[in-house]
Parts: structure tokens; sequence; C-alpha cells
């Protein structure tokens, strides 16, 4: 049966039922010493040595593989190890070279193929990006990501989930997202659903060039119009909206909402642009392709330690070095990646909404159903807000145990009439399941369904 709680009582959406918290025992000793081994390695240079035992690139990714399948030893083998790799030239590698990411993932009991990512670039880079000889500790940039996804494996591979989880270590990064694009790729041809990409790139510093401190946020960078937009979406978007609701600014309103759950945790501070000012990160090959991606990232960057190569000058010491870091605030952003993994995993699918509401005093909003959600919110916001500012209802739909699961492209479609007037709101819901574990908000405007768009389009 279906239930409706009246849209008039306002009601909130269900209270999250937690469990004990999936990031308690989050080591900073342990990250240290990652960041720390990681270094050793003198360069981690998409160019450098794959057969060196102890220098380059190659070196490094063998190490993190082996620390995958540590993580996996300690939960009786819960987690499938892989490299994923591809030959790949163009900008910046001038001849064909391997680029090879370490894959962990850690499968989902009841939607296997539903995925949620948690990345990081494990090369890195002096002052001449070409060169792959001269030292390059890369501590910051970007052995603080990586460090976070091996201690994600550690902490959340100590649990099961109704969907899958696959940690990944990145190479070719920093020679133009190499291994985020062999990584999307791969994605593609398995055929999985991806429900959230969650970059983690930068995020083990306090203190910028300029000596300007920040130990309380945390930077989520999410796109504004989807890249994958077709011509035909964004004429749709300029007439129905959706220039402020991709699946990427949901994802990203849902981890600032996420934030306020844990006050001793970092803030989320929500930065509405893909990427930093004129650069990028490995969540931008996924935005391409359609998938619902964001950056996260220090909320002060410091430009002398990043992309330097080791000197002293006119007094300034340059270089990415471990003693630069803030390890408590890199534990913070692990603990943060892993809350919100664990709830994104157990979490349905976001739905795919409709609204009609041209010329009428009222919307109609229609989504069809998800596979594990029981519980759809409906939410609302006026165009001018920044975030949604309104649960309007509760559509409660209990299944028979025995009935076929609910897909997104299921003919059981759920529909409602809203009393708003949709040229004054833009609307969306979220799906959640048994428990109040609630998806993002999926916005009922062209292209704000959580896939590529040729399932999400209006054509």
């Amino acid at each position: 049966m279906r239930y409706l709680i009246p849209l008039a009582a306002l009601i909130a959406a269900p209270a999250i039922a937690h469990q004990t918290d999936p990031a308690d025992g989050v080591s900073v000793e342990r990250l240290q010493a990652d960041v720390e081994t990681m270094v050793s390695f003198g360069t981690r240079h998409t160019l450098s040595s794959y057969d060196d035992p102890d220098r380059g690139i190659g070196a490094a990714l063998d190490w993190g593989r082996s620390e995958f399948e540590k993580a996996s030893a300690a939960c009786g083998g819960c987690l499938e190890t892989r490299f994923v790799d591809d030959m790949r030239s163009g900008r910046r590698i001038p001849e064909p070279v391997l680029i090879r990411n370490a894959l962990a993932i850690q499968w989902g009991s009841e939607r296997p193929n539903e995925v949620v990512i948690i990345q990081g670039h494990i090369d890195s880079r002096g002052s001449d990006v070409m060169d792959a000889e001269v030292t390059a500790p890369g501590a910051n940039d970007n052995a603080s990501g990586s460090a976070l996804v091996l201690e994600a494996a550690r902490m959340l591979s100590q649990r099961e989930y109704p969907t899958t989880i696959i940690y990944a270590l990145l190479s070719g990064e920093e020679q133009g997202l190499y291994g985020g694009n062999v990584l999307a790729d791969y994605v593609t041809e398995q055929g999985w659903t991806v429900k959230a990409v969650l970059n983690n790139d930068v995020v083990g510093g306090s203190c910028g060039s300029d000596g300007v401190c920040d130990a309380q946020h945390l930077r989520v960078f999410s796109e504004g119009v989807r890249a994958d937009a077709d011509d035909e979406t964004r004429a749709a978007m300029r007439s129905r909206g959706g220039a402020n609701d991709s699946p990427s600014r949901n994802l990203s309103r849902w981890l600032d909402s996420l934030a306020a759950e844990y006050p001793d945790g970092l803030d989320v501070r929500q930065t509405w642009r893909s990427d930093r000012m004129g650069r990028g990160g490995d969540h931008l090959p996924f935005l391409e392709r359609g998938y619902p991606a964001i950056r996260m990232s220090v909320a002060i960057e410091d430009y002398e330690h990043q992309h330097q190569d080791l000197r002293v000058e006119d007094g300034v010491t340059y270089g990415d070095t471990p003693d630069e870091m803030d390890f408590s605030y890199l534990a913070q952003v692990t603990r943060f990646n892993i809350r919100a993994a664990d709830r994104l995993a157990r979490a349905p699918m976001p739905p795919v909404v409709t609204a009609d509401g041209i010329v009428r005093p009222d919307t109609l909003l229609s989504w069809s159903g998800v596979e594990g959600a029981d519980v759809y919110v409906i939410r609302a916001r006026r165009t001018d807000e920044s975030d949604w500012s309104q649960d309007i209802g509760i559509v409660n739909y209990e299944r028979p145990s025995d009935q076929m699961p609910i897909t997104p492209t299921s003919e059981r479609a759920h529909s409602i009439t809203v009393p708003l007037r949709g040229d004054d709101w833009i609307f969306g819901i979220q799906a959640c399941a048994s428990g109040g574990v609630c998806s993002p908000v999926s916005s009922a405007v062209p292209g704000g369904g959580f896939y590529p768009l040729p399932i999400d389009s209006e054509e």
C-alpha cells in the first residue's frame, strides 16, 4: 500500500537511525605513516619507473594495493583488489605510457552494481610537470588523499552494505586526469550505476602560503550545469530550471547537511564551481560522463608547498613535505568521507523526478520507484534559495516481501500534486530506506536525475 502524509502538515523527513560512528577508529598515526611511506618512494611521477621496487609510481601502486590486501585480510577477504590500467598518450604524455589505478572493491550484498567511489590520486610532481626524475614528495598533493582512501577501506570494510564501495588510488592526475578517465571508462564498461564519486585531492593542510589558517572547514566543489548536457537539455534548463540543480550540486547539499549532524567535525563550505579557478581534478572525467561527482579539498591552499621542487629561495622553503601538513585535519576529512560513504552505501539511489507546473496553480510531481526505497520525501525551495527549505510531505510505499525489486526504469510510477506554483518553486525528492537513511535530493528539473543523460533526458 502507499500512504501519503498530508502535505499541509509540512512534516520533516524521517530521522536517521544512527549506528555506532563508522569513523570511530580513524588513526592520525596511521595516516601520517601512510603519507611518509608514499613520500619515501622519492617520486610518484606518472612517467617514472614501474619496475624499480623502491622508487617511482610502480612501487607506490604496488604498495597501495598491498595495503588494500591487508585490509581485506582483516575482514576475512571482503575486498577484491585489482589493477585497472590502460596505455594513454596526449597532453603532458608525449609517448604512450601505462596509466595504472589500484582498486579495492567491497561488493554490496543486495545491489552490487550500485557503487559509491572514494578516490584520490597517488601520483606526484615537482615544478616541471614533465620532470620524472626530480624528487617529488607529493605529501599533501596527494599522498593525503591516498592515505584517506586507504584508511576508509580499513574502517568501512569492517561493515557490510547493500551497495558496493570502490576505493581507488589513481595515477596520471598531474599529467591531465588520465587515471580518472581510465577509471570512469572502466566503470562505464562494467555497466555500474554510480551513486556518488567522492574525490579527495589536497586534503591534509590547514594553513595557506599567506599565513591564513582554517582547520574548521572543508571545501566541496560541485558543478552547476551538468557537463554532459547537450543543447536540447540546456535549452530545457533555460525553460524549466536546472542551472543550480545538477546531481553534483545536490550531492554537495547533501554532504553539507551530513556535516551539520556532527558539530565536532568539519563544516562543509560549498564551493559552487566544478573545481578551483582554472584547475581540475579526477572527479571531472566522471562529470563528463554524466556521473554525480564532487571534489573535496582543504579550506586554504598552500601554494609554496604544492607543485614545487625542494629548495630554499630568499629564506622561503618550498616543497610538498609531510612537515607542512596538519594530520589532525586530515583525520577529520577522513572521518567525514567515511561517514558520507557509509550513509550513501546504505541509502537507495535518488529517484528520477519530473514536474509539470505549466499554466496551473499547482505542480504535478512524478517519479519512478527505486530499489531499496520504502519512503519518498518531497522537498522544495524557492528559486532564489540556496538549499532545500521545505519538507512538503512523505510518501510511504510498502512492498510485499515477494514483490520484484523496483528499478529506476520501472513502470510503477508515483505521482502527487503539490499545492505550490511551479514558476516560483524548485522541487525534489529523496528516496529513503527503512531506518530513515535517505539519498541526496533529485531535482525535478531537466538533467536533475543521478544518471547519465540518455536515461534522464526528455527526448
